[in-house]
């Protein structure tokens, strides 16, 4: 191995987790964007996996804390510190004398200039050499192998952890979208109020989640499964345990879907006649944890009457596609709006 060699890196910096990729690796980090902290000394406990498995379990003096909040840096601080932990432990095989990587992070399409500013002097502070920002539903088209430089509109739609990005692509460029701040937290905390509501049982983030992924629905599923959910019971204050099944579920993600649905309406109607008759042909592309929602792509598809496809690797498209970009960079440059430094 040469001293003196870089690794430059594509982030995903997401409000649930963070994927690093890097040029002819591929994925080589996901972990989740936690961190958790002394709350006296201030003392960073753990990053990643460890900080997660702490969520809800941690004794007063230590805190789990999840520094991005729909896609946006809540915490600046911990922000840098989780991302130079993130990016330390992905380049740590490069020797001790390796030189500073470049990296691109992609930020949400709705951000401002101010909270896209944030995003890059956090890469900066936490050891990158040069930073640079791609717009997030940019990088997924990108990751999905989307023919993104091509005069065709392409049309993605990407749910992660804090936002979900809906954006038509044309000859290089975002030519509409819409960013909400309705995605995959949306929807566990959706699936908490309606226990809370519904059995007066107080459930945690973590339950909610598997749920969500177990049984959870946009469409009420034929076979209605159930699950064992355990909580604490509200009116004796005793830990409990309730069957709940998959019809149930579906009725508490109900809101949110529909403003995913309403969000990509919304922005097919912005669209030019042109464009729109191309994404008639090549159908919707789906990427991000949300779009693994079972059925989700049948509702979108009967709603819209386009069809609707999940890309193959959806949980890395945003990450692949923010690498492929910075191994491409002579291609985006800042004129183009999509790319800064």
């Amino acid at each position: 191995m040469m001293f003196g060699f870089t690794r430059d890196m594509g982030i995903d910096l997401g409000t649930a987790n963070t994927l690093v990729y890097a040029k002819g690796q591929g994925i080589i980090l996901n972990e989740p964007s936690v961190v958790a902290m002394r709350t006296d000394s201030k003392q960073i406990e753990a990053v990643g996996e460890a900080a997660k498995n702490m969520i809800g379990r941690t004794p007063g003096n230590i805190v789990a804390i999840r520094p991005m909040r729909d896609g946006v840096i809540a915490d600046f601080e911990t922000t840098a510190t989780m991302l130079r932990y993130f990016i330390k432990k992905a380049n740590k095989s490069q020797g001790f004398l390796s030189r500073k990587p470049r990296v691109m992070v992609c930020v949400p399409s709705g951000i401002t200039a101010v909270e896209k500013r944030a995003v890059e002097d956090a890469t900066l502070q936490a050891g990158a050499r040069e930073a640079y920002t791609i717009e997030e539903p940019m990088a997924a088209a990108i990751g999905a192998g989307l023919p993104v430089h091509e005069p065709t509109g392409s049309m993605v739609v990407d749910i992660g952890g804090g936002t979900t990005e809906v954006a038509i692509i044309s000859l290089g460029g975002i030519v509409t979208s819409r960013s909400i701040r309705v995605a995959g937290d949306e929807m566990d905390e959706a699936i908490i109020q309606y226990i809370k509501r519904e059995y007066n049982l107080m459930i945690g983030e973590r339950t909610a989640e598997q749920m969500k992924m177990s049984i959870g629905s946009a469409i009420v599923p034929d076979d209605n499964e159930t699950m064992n959910v355990r909580g604490r019971d509200l009116v004796s204050g005793l830990p409990k345990t309730l069957e709940i099944s998959a019809s149930e579920i579906c009725e508490a993600l109900s809101d949110t879907v529909f403003s995913i649905v309403e969000a990509v309406k919304v922005t097919l109607e912005k669209s030019p006649p042109e464009l729109a008759a191309d994404i008639i042909d090549r159908g919707i592309v789906m990427t991000g944890g949300g779009a693994l929602l079972k059925n989700l792509d049948r509702l979108l598809s009967k709603e819209t009457g386009i069809p609707v496809l999940v890309a193959e690797d959806a949980l890395d498209c945003v990450a692949i596609g923010t690498g492929k970009a910075l191994e491409n960079i002579h291609l985006y440059s800042a004129k183009s709006g999509l790319l800064s430094r």
